[in-house]
């Protein structure tokens, strides 16, 4: 199992939109898949623009997928502003 950091850019005029839609498309997975996702973002908006981060821990394998087609679904490409940037992470393993 993984842990996904997705983030991307929001201009500030769209945020109030993709809210709503993000945390539906979550809740959709959730149902769907078991993996519950939460949404951040970073304070200020210099340039007009925000950053926000879609987190989801511990998934199991074909969850990008799901993933994918749930992104599909709910339409927020429309929404943002450049791509989306997964880093993936695992848990350190610790060994006695």
């Amino acid at each position: 199992m993984v842990d996904l950091y997705i983030y991307y850019k929001v201009r500030d005029e769209h945020a109030q939109q993709l809210g709503p839609r993000v945390r539906a498309m979550q809740a959709a997975l959730a149902a769907q898949a078991g993996v519950a996702g939460t949404v951040k973002r970073r304070p200020g908006a210099p340039d007009g623009r925000q950053t926000w981060m879609e987190i989801y821990l511990a998934t199991p394998d074909g969850f990008d997928n799901a993933l994918a087609a749930a992104l599909r679904h709910a339409g927020l490409d429309q929404f943002t502003d450049g791509p989306r940037h997964t880093e993936v992470f695992t848990d350190i393993s610790t060994c006695a």
